[in-house]
C-alpha cells in the first residue's frame, strides 16, 4: 500500500518516467536471458564446420588485407567475429605456409586454431559473443516494430518469442554470418519503408547506410532489390503523395554510392583480392577459370564487372562462388538424397524446427487478425499496408527460398522469423482486450516455449519439435547445420572419458562431420571417412570390434562421394574393391618401395582417389547395419555412439549382402 501511494503521488510525468525505466529494464532483462542462454550453451562446444573459416578469413582480412579467403560469406560478419583475436594479436599461419597460394582457408585454419598455440575456447568464446550482438540487436528490433504494430503488450509478446527461440538460440551465438544477415535483412526493409514515407535526406541516408551494410554481411542482400521494388509500387498505389520529381532517382543513386562505397572500404578500397603482404599468392582457392563458367546467364555480366573493375576483385568472385555452388549441392531430407533440392524441403525443415508453441501463437494471432477484420470489414486493408514491409520481405524471401537448389540447412530461412515473431505481437493487442483468457493463454504458450529450451540446452542446434519425432529423430529428417554442424567433440570425449577408460579400453573408430580436431580434445580414434577440409592423407585401418561414433551427417551418408540410397551398383563396386584392400595397405602403409611399384602403375592421385571412394563405400554399408541398431549412447542428439562385436562388423562388411539384409531385418524386428 506504501508502494501504490508514493507512485501516485508522482506527477503524471514522473509516473511515465518510471513506467518507461521497468519497461527498459524488462527489455533488457529479456535480452540479457538470451544472451546468456545462447553463450552459455556454446562453452562446451567444439568448434562447427562454418566457424573455422570464418575466424581465418576475417583475421586474414585484418592483418594482411588478403580477401581470397571465404570471400562468399560476407566481409562484415567475418572482420566482425575476428576483431577480438586481431586486436589480440592472435598468429596466422607464415607467409612461408604452401596453402596461402591458393588461399585453402580450411587448411590455414586447422593451423591457426591447433597448431599454432592460439587459445581456440578463447578465440570461439570471444568470436560468439561479437555474433551475439548482431542477434540482440535483431531481438530489439523485433520488440520496437511489434511494438509500433500491437502496442507495448505486443512488443514484449514478440520479445518473449523470439527469445525463447531455439534457432536463434543456436545460430545467435555462432560465428557465422546467418545472424548479420538476418538483423540487416529486417532492418533494410524497415528502413526504405520509412524512407518512402518521409523523404529527406535523413531517412534516405539511414535506409541507404543499412543497405549498404547489407551487400557486405551476405550475398542473399541481393533479394533486398525486388523487395524494396515491391514496396515502392504498394506505396505508390495506397500511400501519401510520392514527393518532387526525380527524388526517387535521387535516393536510388544515393543508395547505389552508399553500397559501392562500403563495399570498396570493406575491401580497403583496392580491386586486387590478394593482399599487399603476399604478393605471390595471386589466385583463389577455386580459380576464376574454373567458377566462372559454372554461373550460365551471368557469366558475361561477372566478367564485365571484373574487367572494368567496378567493384573488389573478391566481392565480385564471392558472388560468382554463391551463385556456382548454390545450382548444386547434396542435399538430405526425410531419407532422400539429391542434388537439386526439393521444393518442399524449406516448408518441412520449418515444420520440423519450429517449436509448436509458437506455430500455435502464430495459429492464434491468425484467428485474431480474422475476428478484428470481420468486426470492421474493410480495416484488413490498412493492416495488411502497414505490415507490408514484414509481408514483402516475408514473400520474397521464401519464393527464392522454395526454388533454391541449395537444401542444406533450417538456418538459410532464419531471415523470415523476426517476421512472424513480429506478428505474434497481435496477441498482445488480444489481450488488451481480453486480458483474462489472453493472459492465461500467453502464459501456457510462453511457459511451453520455456520448457521446450530448458529441455533440448545446450543443444539447441538439434532441436526438433514433437511432429519430427523430437530431436532424438532429428537424423531422420535433416542433416548438416540444421542437426550436425560438428559442435559436439567435447561431449563425445566426456563420454569415452567416463564409459572407455582403464584396461577393458575399446579400440575407437569415428567418422566425424565437421572441422574440429578429435585429438584436440583427448579423442584417439580410428579415422573412418571424416568430412572437414583439412585434407587428410589417406590411412588404411582394418575395422574391427569396438566402440563406432558417427556423426549424423556421416550416418545419412550426405556427403560421400556416392550418396543415395545402397544399390546393385553400389554392391558390386564395393566387391570389386574389396578385393583390392591388400593394395590399399601397401599404398597407405607399405615400405616405400612397395609404393613406388604401384605407381609405376597408376599416378599416386588415382590410387588416393579409389581408395577413398572404397572408404567411402565400405561405410555405406557400415551406416546401412548402424541405421538399424539402437545406439548405446547418443551425444547432443549429433554423434551415435554402437557398441559392434567382430560377428556384426563381419555382417556388416564382409558377408554377402543377403545375410546383411537378414541381420538388418532382424534388428528392425527387434523389440529393443
Amino acid at each position: 500500500m506504501e508502494r501504490v501511494s508514493t507512485l501516485s503521488a508522482l506527477t503524471p510525468a514522473a509516473r511515465r518516467r518510471v513506467g518507461l525505466y521497468f519497461r527498459a529494464a524488462a527489455v533488457a532483462v529479456l535480452l540479457g536471458l538470451h544472451f546468456f542462454v545462447a553463450l552459455e550453451g556454446k562453452l562446451d562446444w567444439s568448434v562447427t564446420s562454418d566457424e573455422i573459416a570464418h575466424l581465418t578469413a576475417g583475421q586474414a582480412y585484418w592483418t594482411h588485407g588478403d580477401f581470397r579467403l571465404q570471400p562468399e560469406n560476407g566481409n562484415l560478419p567475418q572482420r566482425w567475429a575476428a576483431l577480438p583475436a586481431w586486436l589480440r594479436g592472435a598468429r596466422l599461419p607464415g607467409a612461408d605456409d604452401p596453402h596461402w597460394a591458393t588461399s585453402d582457408v580450411w587448411s590455414l585454419g586447422y593451423a591457426y586454431c591447433y597448431t599454432l598455440g592460439n587459445n581456440l575456447e578463447r578465440l570461439l568464446l570471444e568470436a560468439r559473443a561479437m555474433n551475439l550482438v548482431w542477434s540482440l540487436a535483431c531481438g530489439l528490433l523485433v520488440f520496437l516494430w511489434a511494438r509500433r504494430l500491437f502496442g507495448e503488450a505486443g512488443g514484449f509478446v514478440a520479445l518473449a518469442f523470439w527469445c525463447l527461440d531455439p534457432g536463434f538460440l543456436a545460430h545467435g551465438a555462432l560465428a557465422t554470418s546467418d545472424m548479420c544477415m538476418t538483423f540487416f535483412m529486417l532492418a533494410a526493409v524497415g528502413a526504405w519503408w520509412r524512407h518512402l514515407h518521409t523523404p529527406g535526406w535523413r531517412s534516405g541516408a539511414l535506409s541507404a547506410g543499412v543497405f549498404a551494410l547489407a551487400c557486405v554481411a551476405k550475398f542473399s542482400a541481393v533479394l533486398l532489390l525486388p523487395m524494396f521494388a515491391l514496396l515502392f509500387v504498394i506505396q505508390r498505389r495506397r500511400g501519401p503523395r510520392p514527393g518532387r520529381r526525380g527524388a526517387l532517382a535521387l535516393s536510388l543513386a544515393g543508395h547505389a554510392a552508399a553500397a559501392a562505397a562500403v563495399i570498396w572500404a570493406s575491401f580497403d578500397f583496392r580491386f586486387r583480392a590478394a593482399g599487399g603482404a603476399l604478393p605471390a599468392m595471386a589466385h583463389f582457392i577455386k580459380p576464376w577459370e574454373t567458377l566462372l563458367p559454372a554461373i550460365g546467364w551471368q557469366e558475361p555480366v561477372i566478367a564485365a564487372l571484373r574487367a572494368w573493375r567496378a567493384l573488389p576483385e573478391a566481392f565480385i568472385y564471392g558472388y560468382n562462388h554463391v551463385v556456382a555452388f548454390a545450382g548444386q549441392r547434396a542435399s538430405f531430407l526425410d531419407g532422400e538424397h539429391g542434388y537439386y533440392g526439393w521444393v518442399r524441403f524449406f516448408p518441412l525443415a520449418f515444420l520440423y524446427k519450429t517449436p509448436l508453441p509458437f506455430l500455435a501463437a502464430l495459429t492464434l494471432a491468425g484467428a485474431v487478425a480474422a475476428r478484428r477484420w470481420r468486426s470492421r470489414p474493410g480495416r484488413w486493408r490498412d493492416d495488411l499496408y502497414r505490415l507490408a514491409p514484414l509481408l514483402v520481405l516475408f514473400a520474397v524471401y521464401w519464393a527464392f527460398s522454395l526454388a533454391s537448389h541449395l537444401n542444406i540447412g533450417h538456418r538459410h530461412i532464419l531471415p523470415t522469423y523476426p517476421v512472424l515473431f513480429i506478428l505474434t505481437g497481435a496477441l498482445g493487442w488480444w489481450a488488451r482486450r481480453a486480458a483474462r483468457l489472453a493472459g492465461a493463454v500467453l502464459v501456457l504458450l510462453l511457459g511451453w516455449s520455456a520448457a521446450e529450451v530448458a529441455r533440448i540446452h545446450p543443444h539447441e542446434l538439434a532441436y526438433f519439435n514433437a511432429i519430427a519425432g523430437g530431436p532424438q529423430n532429428g537424423w531422420r529428417h535433416l542433416a548438416d547445420s540444421s542437426l550436425d554442424w560438428g559442435q559436439d567433440l567435447p561431449g563425445l570425449a566426456d563420454w569415452l572419458h567416463a564409459h572407455n577408460s582403464g584396461p577393458d579400453r575399446r579400440t575407437v573408430y569415428l567418422s566425424y562431420f565437421g572441422n574440429g580436431e578429435p585429438e584436440h580434445y583427448g579423442i584417439r580414434a580410428v579415422h573412418l571417412p571424416f568430412v572437414d577440409g583439412f585434407h587428410r592423407p589417406p590411412a588404411w585401418y582394418r575395422p574391427g570390434a569396438g566402440l563406432y561414433c558417427v556423426s549424423a551427417t556421416m550416418l545419412d551418408a550426405v556427403y560421400v562421394r556416392m550418396p543415395g540410397e545402397w544399390s546393385e551398383a553400389h554392391e558390386r563396386e564395393y566387391q570389386q574393391l574389396r578385393a583390392l584392400d591388400g593394395v590399399f595397405r601397401e599404398f597407405t602403409r607399405g615400405t616405400p618401395e612397395q609404393r613406388a611399384a604401384l605407381e609405376a602403375l597408376h599416378p599416386a592421385e588415382a590410387w588416393t582417389d579409389t581408395w577413398k571412394r572404397y572408404d567411402d563405400l565400405r561405410l555405406m554399408r557400415l551406416c546401412l547395419y548402424l541405421r538399424a541398431k539402437p545406439p548405446v549412447a547418443t551425444i547432443g542428439h549429433s554423434i551415435f555412439i554402437y557398441r559392434l562385436s567382430e560377428e556384426e562388423v563381419s555382417v556388416a562388411l564382409l558377408r554377402r549382402f543377403s545375410e546383411l539384409s537378414t541381420a538388418i531385418e532382424r534388428l528392425q524386428m527387434s523389440p529393443d
